[in-house]
């Protein structure tokens, strides 16, 4: 691994605030400029919003076959928050099996992921729920589901490397909590409960890019960009408005970055063991970034400069606290 560049960052923002379109930014960057201004090497991406979407998708199947959803009353927050940190369980696995370049031949794909979510609840604190489904029920939406599932294995997969020299890993998800919560958040809300779930390796190797907007103008980016003919698309998805305002009313990263014990840095007490996960923020409370979505060849040239400008800030600002 290069020293010049960070191994992991994590990527974490309120929905549509533009962490995926930073994301398709890095990646059409040339890799020796993305190396040198930002210290970032060659992406490899992982994301939690798929098995969001995935969660939803059974649920969807499980009401068409006339039954109650398993994880999400209706278009409502989870039934159960400590499914946050069943995501973040399914995100350090993804970590874990990129590093390892573990590659899975299955029969099912769907059935393979109904087992990682119900084995990532369990180190939650769930118990499994859709190992208890009937033998009909879980066949008939593995099967509906299955298309959906390879996508999400073979994208997966499409991550490993032949050599992680240069490489960052970059790591993207969304914490907040109910509109109007204090801070610190409680019980399995935010920042301070999710990055907890990591694990330490990952911890250990990871920076912080955070992307700061109010929670007002997520909810209207939210609106503004989602395609309800692509609701499975990080650039295009929307996210219902009780779900905004009952899970990502507020966020507590801003309360987290001023209470630290160390500047510039995140505390994360995991275990009985601290770790200071250096952060930098981009200031996008003043949209920089919505012309991302656009193909690259249609960027404004002035709008890249400005962004170029604060992204590198925030790199500078983490990479002052990086270990390497």
């Amino acid at each position: 691994m290069s020293n010049k560049v960070f191994k992991t960052v994590l990527l974490l923002a309120l929905p549509a605030s533009g962490k995926s379109e930073v994301r398709h930014f890095m990646a059409n960057i040339e890799p020796k400029r993305l190396e040198e201004e930002f210290h970032i090497g060659d992406n490899l991406q992982l994301d939690d919003y798929p098995y969001v979407y995935f969660m939803r998708c059974i649920d969807d199947e499980m009401v068409k076959l006339g039954k109650d959803p398993i994880f999400y009353p209706g278009q409502n927050p989870f039934y159960d928050s400590r499914d946050w940190g069943t995501l973040c369980q399914l995100l350090n696995e993804d970590y874990h099996d990129l590093l390892n370049r573990k590659r899975v031949i299955v029969d099912s794909a769907a059935i393979w992921l109904f087992d990682r979510i119900d084995a990532a609840a369990g180190i939650a604190g769930l118990k499994p729920r859709l190992a208890e489904l009937d033998q009909k029920t879980r066949s008939t939406i593995a099967e509906k589901l299955e298309k959906e599932a390879r996508k999400i294995l073979n994208e997966k997969e499409a991550q490993i490397p032949d050599s992680f020299e240069g490489k960052t890993i970059v790591i993207e998800c969304a914490r907040g909590g109910p509109d109007g919560s204090d801070m610190p958040l409680s019980g399995e809300y935010g920042y301070q409960y999710s990055l907890a779930q990591f694990a330490p390796d990952l911890l250990e190797e990871a920076a912080i890019l955070y992307i700061w907007v109010t929670p007002e103008e997520s909810r209207r980016k939210n609106n503004e960009r989602a395609d309800p003919d692509d609701p499975g698309s990080n650039l295009f998805h929307g996210v219902p408005m009780s779900v905004m305002l009952g899970d990502y009313g507020c966020d507590d990263m801003q309360y987290l970055h001023e209470h630290s014990e160390k500047e510039n840095t995140i505390t994360v007490i995991k275990d009985g063991k601290t770790y200071y996960v250096p952060i930098g923020v981009f200031d996008n409370r003043v949209d920089k970034t919505s012309f991302l979505r656009g193909e690259p060849e249609t960027w404004d040239s002035a709008k890249v400069d400005e962004m170029t400008v604060a992204v590198k800030e925030a790199t500078d600002t983490m990479w002052t606290n990086y270990r390497r």
